[in-house]
């Protein structure tokens, strides 16, 4: 071609394919409209989304994995739908709790708007029937905030589906505080923030009524408990994210006069002249089956339609699975009280080969988890529809570690009677008894029933040593006690039975909150279930007492004791203790092992003597609590008797003030020790004083005696009873010991702090749930009355100084005096 016409050809040419790209107009369009549509909504074709690529687990949602995004396909059936959002601590760092701790649950709704998807808050803490004109007033009084908020990426429409696509990673990646680590634990822990690069998705797996997320977070922090160097700590979190039925179960309204875990809401729809809060019972869905409606009226046991099934993990050692079993059915007899037989069973989960995709994370199945940790625990949590108290399912969490517990309790309450106990392994027989003891227990929460602390004060102390009355009934009332294991049964006293089972009370009480009440509202069941109450009401069997956190007002409603009288139960708590302490080196030896476990029972030995001790002491201006109703015309709070009191301050003042020689053994001493147990007596007196000498109790007796005079133990009377108990050696002139002058030197220390500190405070997030019974002590009689003491303590140190003759007595007298002085006269 001739060079001067290349341009003129060239031009031509890009005409030309212009011209083509215009001619192919119509084949192009779809991708122009596509891409036109992308631009102004960011919507695109489900097939350019959920790729071939991607990873489907189908279930509730289908879970799309793709690009390392999770996506989450909702059909418009579930949009609107209510869920449950539960979210626990899977995996925890040293230091923070343990794994399967909740930290939150919440109602969330899933709301289109428009080209988005918001994840909506719910609340049932107030509520109205939508029946009512005052519902449109609650609706509008509380907004539901929003969760999260997403794009929505694609929609999946056909005749058999309408679903849309949104990607959910950035709801579990993101410092999104409602499904990850707890404000109050931020705040201990100073948590800055969460670092993105070391925080990601594990798992997502969806099942037919829930989805199971875990996600690692990795949050800054000023003070982590642990691994303090990287200034960080790692959670793994796991959110359960539940499908909610359409209609709930029919509620059952709390009454505190029968200890069950409830939940509250207040009903604007009450004619009550105030917003009334109502509460409702947390308890399986257990109905009869309208076949058997009439079976059922005239008494007879029936199947329900649903029973409550729990499976034991496939990771249970296998000599271990029938005694956990065991204690899941041990609550078949409560439940033939509530009417039903076979209402609750345990069963093995199908292997890998008959059922691959069996999970426990699904909430189809509730499940008794064995995790190898060295938490030395157990616990029974349990998943809950908020709108009626509904329990969904639940996990029971078992570490292997809870088996040291049992050895350490079982060994140091009854091996003095108990042949069986006398070793550091025991028997698999032995050891299957007490861990099937422990899964009934925990088996009782998920049920519903929290602690019941005042099971155990129900039964006279020598009933105890009964084995008749033993076998018969136990060593409580109620397996939800905190009633380990028999230790006032004593050496000669039979067949004795060592451990509480499912017993009266909790048959009474699951009998009260699962028997249905047929043709019946909840409104009208009530006037029943006060019914059923009211013929159990004088008998203490049947007494409920919540378990007390902080200080213990209620002195028979503690853990760990038994019987009716504190100081009885423990005079027969020590003979037992004074029985093991010299075998403990035969009990504990092993051929060629350390002195491990020599070490560790000594010391179980002082942990239960001083259980005693906190029994005790309890009773000094301790206070009853009942739950009582105005038709039933008593009080509700009554002081322990005088004499009652009194006994407790003596118990204390022979028992522990006056030196425990039997507890100082150089035989054993010398073989786990180079020091530490002048010490180690010092400790438990001084924490016993502590809590004869506590402004709280103080309070107490002083509103005794100004109610009921002469009846009470007067607050002043007991400093006295103590001073003169502790300081016993002076007025007789006597040598006075290095364990008592430790320990009257602990009394003026004690003293010092009555005389210069206030009553600490609770914060207040805390105060619903620590006891405390405040009091103004610069402003009350306290101080006052300690310094009496203190000036009549000074003159008897004075007395003593000069007729003492012992030289170490002297020199510990003339430093009380300084001691003194120095807090009565503090500018000298």
């Amino acid at each position: 071609m001739n060079r001067k016409y290349l341009p003129l050809f060239l031009l031509m040419l890009t005409l030309t394919f212009s011209s083509c790209s215009v001619f192919q107009s119509k084949k192009a369009a779809p991708a122009k409209s596509a891409k036109q549509k992308k631009s102004k909504n960011g919507i695109k074709p489900y097939g350019q989304v959920i790729t071939k690529e991607a990873k489907t687990n189908k279930g509730l949602f289908d879970v799309h994995f793709l690009d390392n995004k999770y996506f989450f396909e909702i059909p418009d059936s579930l949009l609107n739908r209510e869920m449950l959002m539960v979210t626990r601590i899977a995996k925890t760092a040293t230091g923070i709790g343990f794994g399967g701790g909740k930290q939150n649950e919440q109602v969330l709704r899933w709301e289109r708007k428009n080209n988005r998807v918001n994840l909506r808050v719910v609340s049932y803490s107030n509520y109205a029937a939508d029946s009512l004109p005052v519902h449109e007033a609650v609706v509008n009084s509380n907004f539901e905030p929003v969760l999260f908020s997403f794009d929505i990426k694609a929609f999946k429409k056909d005749s058999v589906v309408n679903n849309l696509v949104i990607d959910a990673t950035n709801l579990f990646t993101k410092d999104v505080k409602a499904i990850g680590f707890q404000d109050q634990r931020r705040k201990q822990y100073q948590v800055k923030g969460l670092d993105g690069s070391r925080s990601y998705i594990d798992t997502i797996k969806s099942f037919p009524k829930n989805i199971e997320i875990r996600h690692v977070k990795t949050y800054s922090a000023g003070k982590p408990p642990s691994n303090a160097s990287t200034g960080s700590i790692s959670l793994e979190f796991s959110n359960s994210l539940i499908l909610l039925d359409k209609e709930p179960y029919r509620k059952r309204y709390f009454d505190e006069r029968v200890g069950w875990f409830a939940r509250g809401q207040v009903d604007y729809g009450n004619e009550a002249q105030r917003a009334k809060s109502v509460k409702y019972l947390d308890r399986w869905r257990l109905e009869v089956k309208e076949e058997d409606e009439e079976k059922f009226k005239r008494g007879e046991l029936v199947e329900p339609k649903k029973p409550i099934i729990y499976y034991i993990d496939r990771a249970t050692p296998e000599k271990w699975r029938p005694y956990i079993k065991q204690g899941i059915e041990d609550w078949q007899v409560a439940f033939e009280a509530a009417g039903f037989k076979n209402a609750i069973l345990a069963m093995d989960p199908p292997s890998v080969e008959e059922d691959p995709d069996w999970s426990p994370e699904d909430a189809r199945y509730s499940v008794v988890r064995y995790l190898a940790s060295p938490i030395p625990n157990a616990n029974g949590p349990h998943v809950t529809d908020p709108r009626s108290g509904e329990i969904i399912e639940s996990d029971i969490n078992w570490y292997h570690n809870v088996m040291t517990l049992l050895r350490n309790w079982y060994f140091v309450q009854t091996a003095a009677i108990n042949p069986e106990a006398r070793r550091p392994e025991f028997k698999d027989e032995v050891m299957g008894e007490l861990i099937r003891f422990v899964s009934a227990h925990e088996v009782g929460h998920t049920l519903g029933l929290p602690h019941n602390m005042a099971s155990s004060s129900a039964y006279p102390v020598e009933k105890l040593r009964d084995p008749a009355f033993t076998k018969e009934f136990g060593t409580a009332p109620s397996i939800m006690d905190y009633a380990r294991f028999n230790y006032i049964a004593q050496p000669g006293d039979g067949d004795v039975a060592l451990m509480p089972a499912v017993g009266p009370y909790d048959k009474y009480s699951i009998k009260w909150g699962y028997r249905p009440i047929l043709d019946k509202t909840p409104e009208e069941e009530k006037e029943i279930l006060d019914q059923w109450i009211l013929e159990k009401a004088d008998d203490p069997i049947y007494r409920f007492g919540k378990q007390q956190i902080g200080g213990v007002i209620d002195p028979s409603a503690q853990t760990e004791d038994l019987g009716d009288d504190a100081m009885l139960a423990s005079h027969y708590g020590i003979e037992n203790l004074k029985r093991i302490v010299p075998n403990l080196n035969e009990w504990t030896y092993q051929e060629g092992e350390s002195y491990e476990d020599l070490t560790n029972f000594y010391n179980q030995v002082f942990g239960q003597y001083n259980r005693y001790m906190g029994h005790v002491a309890a009773n000094i201006g301790g206070i009853y609590e009942y739950y009582y109703t105005y038709d039933q015309k008593k009080d509700n709070y009554i002081h322990v008797d005088k004499d009652k009191q009194k006994r407790a301050l003596q118990f204390l003042l022979d028992e522990l003030y006056e030196t425990p020689e039997w507890l100082i053994v150089p035989e054993i001493y010398n073989k786990i020790q180079y020091d530490g147990y002048l010490e180690q007596i010092r400790s438990y007196q001084d924490r016993n004083l502590t809590r004869v000498l506590d402004f709280g109790r103080m309070a107490r007796m002083m509103e005794n005696e100004e109610l009921n005079g002469a009846e009470a133990y007067a607050l002043n009377d007991m400093m006295s009873d103590l001073r003169e108990g502790i300081f016993q050696e002076i007025k007789r002139g006597q040598e006075i010991s290095r364990i008592r002058r430790n320990l009257q030197r602990s009394y003026v220390s004690r003293m010092h702090q009555v005389m210069t500190e206030e009553q600490s405070s609770i914060p207040a997030r805390f105060r619903k749930y620590i006891n405390q019974s405040k009091i103004d002590v610069i402003n009350s009689d306290v101080r006052l009355i300690a310094r009496a003491e203190l000036k009549q303590l000074e003159s008897d140190l004075k007395r003593a100084e000069r007729i003492t003759r012992d030289e170490m007595t002297k020199y510990h007298i003339e430093d009380l005096l300084d001691r003194i002085d120095l807090i009565l006269n503090p500018k000298s």
